[in-house]
């Protein structure tokens, strides 16, 4: 009979020529959803070992109630964000969503040069316009 070690301690025990589930930070892994809180939803993996996925792990959106996006029975991915000393298993859904699309920054336009350039025609152009039409009324 062998063991199946967790963080610092024990599992119990396993059957002979059982894979021991390697779990790491960063690794994506599959769970159900056991039970949900109002901070979060407990994960059981496949292993057999829990893990919280924080209420703010869920969605890159504000997520205001748990249940709105997980049901209990759910199958979900989640990647590990960290295992604690104590065994206890942090989990993100969000961390495996498509990063957000990121607003262009000032000055990475390529177009600006020619929508400045018919700005300032348009501009001088409106001007000679105005000046013309003062010109009239003297």
């Amino acid at each position: 009979m062998a063991f199946l070690l967790v963080g610092a301690g024990f599992r119990g025990p396993r059957e002979e020529g059982a894979e021991i589930a390697e779990l790491e930070v960063g690794a994506v892994i599959e769970g159900t959803v056991q039970r949900i809180t109002p901070y979060g939803a407990f994960l059981q993996l496949e292993d057999g070992r829990v893990g919280l996925v924080h209420i703010s792990e869920i969605d890159r959106n504000y997520v205001k109630d748990v249940r709105e996006h997980l049901r209990e029975n759910d199958k979900v991915q989640a990647k590990v964000q960290s295992i604690k000393e104590d065994g206890k298993i942090d989990l993100s859904i969000k961390a495996l969503q498509d990063p957000p699309r990121r607003p262009l920054r000032r000055g990475s336009d390529p177009d600006l040069e020619s929508k400045l350039k018919r700005f300032m025609k348009q501009s001088e152009e409106r001007q000679v316009d105005f000046r013309r039409s003062m010109d009239k009324r003297k």
